[in-house]
């Protein structure tokens, strides 16, 4: 049984502070439709930009990871991205009134709370997994960083973290499955060394930082006047150091916290990939850097994969999806230019369309009557119009637009088409549509062998008179 996608049942928010800038912030959950994703929007900005949650709109990662799109961007991202993939959500929208999240307690439990106090609501649509093929690799040899994901049909994590460091030492954190980051991972808090904190504190760097949201490592020999120091900062009485080598303003919820919260911070950064995964994530000293890079690095084998050509064999007499009359109601094209004839699949992701050639066409009147080949430029011209009615199809009212291709590369005529022969055309999008663009991998088919094949990039545009499209 497939999985359906899943978004929260109302709005609800939380308040905080941001960790750098200090500044108040609201942040609110809100539903979202289906293949929406999960996108942050900037409400006090002009216009309310959008910004998706992608790791190709990653701009820093020094601090925290960092999103940018549109003229906006939205600073450390990963604790509610962890809590949302925690939650086992598909479309959210998040608005938020400031340029970065608020830190809350330094963990993602705030975030889950509320999740957990709106709840959650199935969609219609199907989820679409990524699983992982096979082992894909990340490596920073200066730093000793090494991530792989291998194949598991669930998603599993291992974490090891290690800083030389005499009062952190190695740590290692685990969770077999996600399920279990509510109960393991969510409540794990941020932590940091205190020469961190205090080169931060000297350049004025966490301007919402406070004792209460980051576990403070102490790697030095502190003296009583530094103790005092930090004490007034922080508006506290006094600070001492705990026999486990932290700054005793808290207790730790874990004896490998730290761990359990790096590994926190990688679930939030490959939530970026933008598709659920399956897969055994192992990491050894990750860093948000790290992290993104690996994310992009399996969005890299996503796309490719999706653009793998597909040599499914269809059986071109089944019933179709559309018959001619019904594509002739999605499409504008007619006859002698209208070069589908019915529809077998459509998704939100992909169609599969139908050209049978015959001798009658008018296009064998000219071009090589001798020896008839259906012509390339016309087999392209099919391949587009199939990959058109997938376009159409997000909009509820194809017969008022237009689509147009803004490119097409990569064509490969590998077999000649002959009159009496049956094409079939798969186009697969890449990547989701946005602004009603959209890039497409198509393959055309006769019997079990590759005709063609093309990459393509289109655009639906609405046409004033709808007549013209009749």
């Amino acid at each position: 049984m497939n999985v359906k996608q899943r978004t929260i049942k109302g709005e609800i928010s939380v308040k905080g502070v941001g960790l750098h800038t200090g500044a108040n912030v609201t942040l609110t959950f809100c539903p979202a439709p289906e293949n929406h994703g999960f996108k942050f929007q900037r409400v006090d900005l002009p216009g309310e930009p959008i910004i998706d949650a992608d790791c190709d709109n990653v701009t820093d990662t020094a601090r925290g990871t960092t999103i940018s799109q549109n003229g906006a961007s939205v600073s450390t991202v990963e604790h509610v991205m962890a809590s949302l993939v925690g939650m086992d959500l598909d479309n959210v929208l998040i608005k938020v009134d400031g340029p970065e999240t608020p830190i809350m307690d330094g963990s993602s439990i705030k975030f889950i709370e509320v999740l957990e106090q709106i709840g959650s609501t199935l969609q219609s649509a199907d989820r679409e997994y990524y699983t992982i093929p096979h082992n894909i690799t990340y490596t920073e040899p200066e730093r000793s960083v090494e991530i792989v994901a291998m194949p598991l049909d669930d998603y599993r994590f291992t974490c090891m973290i290690d800083y030389n460091s005499p009062v952190l030492g190695s740590q290692h954190a685990g969770i077999t499955s996600i399920g279990e980051f509510k109960k393991e991972i969510a409540s794990c808090r941020t932590f940091c060394f205190l020469h961190e904190l205090e080169y931060q504190l000297q350049h004025n760097l966490i301007k919402g930082g406070d004792l209460n949201n980051a576990i403070v490592i102490v790697d030095k020999e502190v003296t009583q006047d530094e103790l005092r120091h930090l004490a007034k900062i922080f508006n506290r009485e006094e600070i001492d150091v705990a026999p486990q080598g932290i700054l005793n303003n808290m207790e730790l919820r874990y004896q490998n916290e730290p761990a359990r919260h790096k590994l926190l911070d990688m679930i939030g950064d490959l939530a970026l990939v933008g598709m659920h995964l399956k897969g055994h994530i192992m990491a050894a000293r990750p860093g948000h850097a790290a992290n993104v890079a690996f994310a992009k690095k399996i969005k890299a084998a996503i796309k490719k994969d999706k653009g793998k050509k597909k040599t499914t064999a269809y059986d071109v007499n089944a019933k179709p999806l559309f018959d001619t009359v019904e594509v002739m109601k999605i499409l504008p094209h007619r006859q002698p230019f209208l070069f589908v004839d019915k529809v077998m699949e459509l998704s939100k992701t992909h169609v599969v369309g139908v050209k049978n050639v015959t001798m009658n066409e008018e296009f064998f009147k000219g071009h090589f009557p001798g020896a008839p080949v259906f012509p390339g430029v016309l087999q392209i011209e099919a391949m587009a119009q199939t990959g058109g009615i997938l376009v159409l199809s997000t909009v509820p009212d194809p017969e008022n637009y237009l689509t147009y291709f803004l490119k097409i590369d990569n064509v490969r005529f590998r077999a000649q088409v002959l009159p009496g022969d049956t094409i079939v055309f798969r186009c697969d999008l890449v990547e989701p549509i946005r602004r009603g663009i959209a890039q497409m991998k198509g393959v055309g088919m006769v019997g079990d062998r590759i005709a063609v094949e093309a990459e393509m990039m289109a655009q639906i545009v609405k046409v004033k008179d709808s007549e013209t499209t009749k």
